[in-house]
């Protein structure tokens, strides 16, 4: 049978079941780019590996090396190497991905301390050997009771409980000799691609680092985020004491009723770090301005009315001090590469008349704050908001450049109390396959927008790399100036959003550039049993996304 395959300015016949591999020659010389630059390909806009067969003719579009969905074949084939040369070398042993650390993933053997010299040495090795033979990584298709009792004997637990709460006639699977793992996402055609990585011991246990989509030939350095790591292992230790440490685990809560309890303890883990962090600002007399940031969809609304609960528990009269209200005026806001008005950029914001605000007001002067016309994008002053602090009043401001001292670079360092606040999820899908906090975030905007802004997906989605991109520049710099850093994630949260995020996604036609990232979603969102969210509590900063909080936004 043929089908007919069209890229760049070519149309081509190919049999049924032909791969992508098959024509790479061709597709590579269309973009006048080296076969070895083209990672994987979108077919119809859906990520695929160059080794997947082709059965209906497709707009065929290259993924490169440069790119995002590159970079991410590239680290989930990484990955995939590693935990075929821990299986090879240490069948006995459990390995574990755990969290991501700027560009790396942090792994750890189950019920070990620490991973010696001599083994991460012997693991390296392991993965060099297999990438130094260029083996082919192939796809198949199994059945139900093979998977099963594969899983079983690879002693991959957590990917054979997740049979039991996704149960299918077969699965797709990637495998190089004798290892086999569940297939999650398009890999590289071999393993001679991968080039660049490093193996390095880091806290108990060690670092996969891999390049940036940038510089896709080149490591970065280390950055070290010793409070971030912290934060992490206070939740993965916290999971292991739970017994929920995977998708499986929280599936099978809610497959036999017990979600509530749960969800519950998720609850109120985090409200008491928001505890935490007011009885912090409490015990250190001299604070004045509580400021709050972390990146798109961490919650930081949410954050900041809790934080004022907890500070109001404690004697003190919080106010609030919105940063849109320091806009410069679109007039004169600076302009992106692209021409485009950047409006995240810290000279977006009259940030003298900021600070004169503020020492005026713990001067005890009387301020006038201004307001901001989004429509008209010009500032002015009515008369409206003029604010005194009293005695027991304490500022919050939360904003993108709140851990950026530029931003009230008059303000004292002891009149200061910064917050740092993402969605870091502790769950992992499987063994060796990782909870992406960015997806996390990104369906969390998604349900968000479409409830409270009318957005489609697909606006949201497109988006995303603009989000990302200010978040690079203006909020990940400034994460270690954070006196404290709270985690945002309820690991129950994705059961709730799968409903709302589900029906959105679908929406998004194949012919949208938004679909790659659409499908994606999909994909990974199946792993999840649907929680209702009628178990939410009014005040969960999960609301902010799904609506019905008790909150006033």
């Amino acid at each position: 049978m043929e089908i007919f395959l069209t890229f760049g300015n070519e149309k081509k016949s190919v049999s049924y079941g032909s791969t992508p591999f098959e024509i790479l020659d061709d597709l590579a010389k269309s973009y006048n780019v080296e076969a070895e630059d083209i990672y994987a390909v979108l077919l119809n806009n859906r990520l695929c590996s160059l080794r997947e067969p082709i059965r209906h003719s497709a707009r065929l579009e290259p993924v490169f090396a440069s790119s995002s969905e590159g970079a991410s074949v590239y680290r989930s084939t990484l990955c995939f190497v590693l935990a075929a040369a821990s299986h090879m070398l240490f069948p006995e042993k459990r390995l574990l991905v755990g969290h991501s650390l700027g560009h790396g993933y942090y792994y750890t053997f189950d019920d070990e301390d620490s991973i010696s010299d001599e083994d991460l040495d012997l693991l390296w090795k392991q993965m060099q050997k297999i990438i130094d033979s260029n083996e082919v990584i192939r796809q198949a298709r199994i059945p139900y009771e093979e998977a099963i009792e594969l899983f079983d004997k690879l002693n991959l637990i957590k990917t054979r409980k997740q049979l039991n709460f996704v149960a299918a006639p077969n699965y797709r699977i990637n495998k190089i000799d004798e290892f086999s793992d569940l297939y999650t996402t398009p890999l590289l055609p071999s393993t001679g691609l991968l080039h660049v990585f490093e193996l390095k011991k880091f806290g108990s246990g060690f670092l996969l680092r891999f390049p940036p989509s940038r510089t896709p030939k080149t490591l970065k350095p280390i950055s070290e985020h010793k409070q971030l790591f912290l934060v992490y292992e206070r939740y993965k230790n916290w999971g292991k004491k739970l017994d929920v440490t995977s998708v499986a685990d929280l599936n099978e809560l809610v497959c036999t009723g017990n979600f509530t309890d749960f969800m519950d303890i998720c609850e109120t883990l985090q409200n008491k770090c928001f505890s935490d962090a007011a009885e912090m600002i409490y015990s250190q007399k001299n604070v004045k301005l509580v400021l709050i940031a972390g990146p798109s969809s961490s919650g930081k609304t949410t954050s900041s009315k809790k934080i004022a609960m907890q500070l109001r528990v404690r004697g003190f009269t919080p106010k609030v001090i919105s940063l849109d209200d320091y806009y410069i005026g679109r007039a004169d806001t600076p302009k992106d590469e692209n021409g485009n008005y950047d409006y995240e950029c810290l000279e977006a914001l009259r940030v003298e008349q900021l600070n004169k605000d503020l020492i005026d007001l713990f001067n005890g002067k009387e301020v006038e704050i201004p307001s901001y016309d989004f429509s008209l994008g010009k500032y002015y002053y009515d008369g409206q908001k003029k604010m005194h602090l009293n005695k027991n009043d304490i500022l919050i401001m939360e904003g993108i450049h709140g851990l950026n001292d530029k931003l009230t670079h008059l303000i004292g360092s002891d009149e200061k109390f910064k917050i740092y606040v993402s969605a870091l999820t502790q769950l992992n899908l499987d063994d060796h396959t990782r909870v992406s906090t960015r997806d996390n975030r990104l369906i969390r905007r998604i349900v968000r927008d479409s409830w409270h802004r009318g957005k489609t997906a697909s606006q949201s989605i497109g988006m995303w790399p603009s989000v990302q991109k200010g978040e690079v520049l203006h909020i990940f710099p400034f994460q270690n100036n954070a006196d404290v850093m709270i985690n945002t994630a309820l690991d129950y949260e994705l059961s709730v959003l799968k409903v709302y995020a589900e029906p959105l996604l679908r929406c998004v036609p194949p012919t949208d550039s938004a679909y790659t990232q659409a499908s994606h979603l999909l994909a990974f969102l199946d792993n999840f049993l649907p929680i209702p969210d009628t178990m939410v509590p009014k005040q969960s900063l999960l609301r902010e996304f799904i609506g019905g909080s008790s909150f006033k936004y």
